[in-house]
Order: structure tokens, then C-alpha cells, then sequence
């Protein structure tokens, strides 16, 4: 089949890594399964050994759309002509389980989507760009601070290009994100805006984004950057921001 460069599309085609990522996504009876991109269906005749209640695929190419009608007969799949960036996935059930190979050029949106429907989402294994892997477990971004506010994120394993179809010229890294016991009650997108500010101009100091008085009062330096705050210490200031005014 071929595959289409503006989609992203990378197969993973070693058998010994599918096994083992179909591990450590670690399917169970009662879960309802859904998988972001799943291309010619090399991860997911491997998750379907596994017991489980429900397996959605979330594909946007209809050739492998098509391909996989043909070869998956299964009663517990369900195949799905969607965009994982905008996907309502609580529609899929109040408790899934997300996992997937994410395509390197729509990663970080897919991300994004799975922290706004984190209220139904309370675990994922994503395969991402290594590089995108390491920045979301503790880099210094908007983006990693966003999924760190809801989600633990544990740093699973990497894998080389060697083991795509096409290789990729840069190596996978595989993430879990567990849901964080109690996570925040917020406004999604006023926060995410709230942290697009603060993460802007990386190299300003945090007075020049906040009010002193508001850093002072959490004993922040006025001259510290962003990238010396913990997930706790942002949440702090934005719920501050929020009574007080701020960015």
C-alpha cells in the first residue's frame, strides 16, 4: 500500500517491539480500547490476542480504512473515519484507554485533544517523535505543562527509525500518561491560553508577564523564567491570576 508523506505515515513493522508495546499498553476485560492511527493494523492484530470489551480505530485515510475492513473480523472492533486532533473521544465511554503510533506532524494536537477529554480518559500510550517524547515528560512548553497538570507521564521506551516503514529520519519515544488522583476542576481553553502567554518569550523574566505582588505573594522571584516553575506553582499562579488579573 502507499503511504501518504503529508499524513505522516510510518508504519511499525518490527514484530518484537509491536509485542512489547501491545505489553505495556496492558489491555484488560472490561476496557474499552482506542487506537490513533492504526494504519495497516500491525498493532492492532497483536492488541486483538488480548482480552478486552470494545477496540475503536480512529483512522483518517480511507485506504486503510478500506484495507482494514478487509482484514480485521472481529466483533469487538469498531472502525472509525475520524481526525484524532478534534475527536470527541468521551463519546466513545466514560473510561477509555487511548493508545496509538501518533503521526510526528499531528502529534502534539492529538495530545492536546487527549487532555481535553481527560475527564474520560484516564490512560494513554502514544508513540511520538522522541524528541516531542522527552519535552512532554519534562520539558519546559505550554504543551508539557498542560498534559502535566492532568497526567503523570512516564517515559516507556525508544524506538529507532529501523523499525518504521518508511524509516524515519529521527527515533520514537514511547510515553504512558497515567490521570493524576483528583485533577484540577478548570477551563480547558482559558488555561491552555493562560499557559500559551506565560510560555511565550521564554527568556523574559516572570514579572514581565505576571504582577509582582501576585509572584511575590507564592514567594516567587519576580526575576525567575517559566521554565523554573513545577505544574503545582503554575496552577497556583493561574488560579491567582484568575481572582486577581494578570497576562
Amino acid at each position: 500500500m502507499k503511504l501518504k508523506k503529508h499524513l505522516g505515515q510510518h508504519l511499525l513493522v518490527a514484530k518484537g517491539v509491536i509485542a512489547r508495546i501491545a505489553q505495556l499498553i496492558e489491555p484488560k476485560e472490561d476496557e474499552i480500547l482506542v487506537e490513533i492511527g492504526p494504519g495497516t493494523g500491525n498493532l492492532t492484530k497483536e492488541i486483538l490476542k488480548h482480552s478486552f470489551r470494545e477496540l475503536h480505530l480512529l483512522e483518517i485515510d480511507r485506504s486503510m480504512i478500506e484495507s482494514l475492513e478487509k482484514e480485521i473480523r472481529d466483533k469487538r472492533v469498531k472502525i472509525h473515519l475520524a481526525d484524532a486532533t478534534s475527536f470527541d473521544f468521551c463519546s466513545l465511554g466514560e473510561n477509555i484507554k487511548i493508545f496509538g503510533n501518533l503521526p510526528y506532524n499531528v502529534a502534539s494536537l492529538i495530545l492536546e485533544n487527549i487532555v481535553f477529554h481527560h475527564r474520560c480518559i484516564p490512560q494513554a500510550v502514544c508513540m511520538v517523535q522522541k524528541e516531542v517524547a522527552e519535552k512532554i515528560q519534562k520539558g519546559s512548553s505550554w504543551l508539557s505543562m498542560f498534559v502535566r497538570t492532568f497526567y503523570s507521564v512516564e517515559y516507556l521506551m525508544s524506538i529507532p527509525g529501523r523499525f518504521f516503514l518508511p524509516p524515519p529520519k529521527v527515533q520514537s519515544g514511547l510515553v504512558r500518561l497515567k490521570r493524576i488522583h483528583n485533577p484540577p476542576q478548570l477551563n480547558l481553553e482559558d488555561y491552555k491560553s493562560f499557559l500559551v502567554g506565560l510560555y511565550s518569550m521564554k527568556r523574559k523574566a516572570l514579572k514581565n508577564k505576571l504582577q509582582e505582588d501576585l509572584l511575590k505573594s507564592v514567594g516567587i522571584n519576580p526575576m525567575e523564567r517559566v521554565e523554573t516553575l513545577d505544574p503545582d506553582r503554575i496552577l497556583l499562579l493561574y488560579k491567582l491570576e484568575k481572582t486577581k488579573g494578570g497576562l
